[in-house]
């Protein structure tokens, strides 16, 4: 797990090696099939993944009171054990981009989910000539629906 600080120095090693570097970020409770599908293929698109993941705060206010399930520290150690992420940071705002205009990265992924005017920092990775990827979603697999189906057992 990264400070924005170190994850910007990653970022400048990587950058200054010529590497494209990708970026997303979620929640990424209860890590399930589709979160590491969606990982996997978001590193494909570049030569390092950056992952920024939503502070305990950020999930309530944007999920609500019962969520997260898993905390914050939990859930970055998790992510950043996968063999495709290279780095991980946690972000208290409500949105990721303020650690998208720190990171700059070369490719913005968010899944298809969300529509193409919404995705956050979108705005700054076009503007200096980088791309943003709406990777399709892993049918069958949703946190919500998960949590859900063990509340009604």
């Amino acid at each position: 797990m990264f400070t924005t600080r170190e994850a910007l120095a990653l970022v400048e090693r990587r950058r200054a090696d010529r590497k494209a570097i990708v970026f997303t970020n979620g929640v990424f409770d209860l890590l399930h099939p589709g979160h590491l599908r969606y990982l996997q293929a978001a590193r494909r698109l570049g030569d390092a993944l950056v992952v920024g993941v939503n502070s305990d705060r950020s999930v309530r206010i944007n999920k609500g009171p019962d969520r997260p399930l898993t905390p914050e520290a939990e859930r970055a150690e998790i992510v950043s054990a996968l063999s495709c992420v290279d780095g991980v940071v946690i972000f208290d705002e409500d949105t990721p981009h303020e650690l998208i205009s720190a990171l700059q990265p070369d490719v913005l992924v968010k899944g298809s989910d969300w529509g193409e005017n919404a995705i956050v920092g979108r705005d700054l990775v076009e503007a200096r000539g980088g791309r943003v990827v709406r990777m399709p979603i892993e049918p069958g697999y949703s946190t919500t629906a998960v949590i859900e189906k063990i509340r009604t057992r």
